[in-house]
């Protein structure tokens, strides 16, 4: 391996979910039973009409979660070496996008603050800003941030200063 081919940072940042397919099916299974139980109570006491009702909530209910479950596919890959540093994203569908910086000399990693809302990660070099890591909480982005400058700063001989 070469001087060029030397990795000098390498992050995977993943969404956080903390529910995990098996919770998933459990949520579910209990949704289901509830819904199911208070529907029949319901429909014995001759209010049938609730039951597809019921039953539309739980397929909402199914639908939300599922598509919470899918959207932790998705992750962005950040990669500095000497000569480039390379952001890729990937969405839930698996479709790929890659912006390459080279040279990654100028590269910076700023905090955007925002009022009223979460603040924004972003790459900047060369006048382009980049943002990435949406999905990241805001002490998070300060912190990946802190350590891509850090490692931004070692490249260059220099040590990286902190943004506040």
């Amino acid at each position: 391996m070469n001087a060029a081919d030397a990795m000098l940072f390498d992050a995977v940042l993943h969404p956080h979910r903390s529910l995990t397919k098996r919770r998933f099916a459990l949520v579910m299974a209990a949704t289901c039973a509830a819904f199911l139980g208070v529907g029949l109570a319901f429909a014995v006491n001759g209010a049938w009409l609730v039951l597809p009702f019921c039953g539309a909530e739980v397929l909402l209910i199914w639908w939300a979660f599922h598509a919470n479950v899918h959207d932790a596919r998705r992750y962005e890959t950040l990669r500095l070496t000497p000569d480039a540093l390379t952001l890729e994203s990937v969405r839930p569908s698996g479709q790929k996008s890659e912006v390459r910086v080279a040279p990654p000399h100028w590269a910076r990693a700023q905090i955007e603050h925002r009022k009223g809302t979460a603040d924004r990660l972003l790459l900047t070099s060369h006048g382009r800003r980049i943002v990435f890591g949406a999905f990241l909480s805001d002490h998070e982005k300060q912190e990946f941030a802190d350590a891509l400058n850090a490692a931004l700063g070692r490249l260059r001989g220099v040590p990286a200063v902190s943004e506040m």
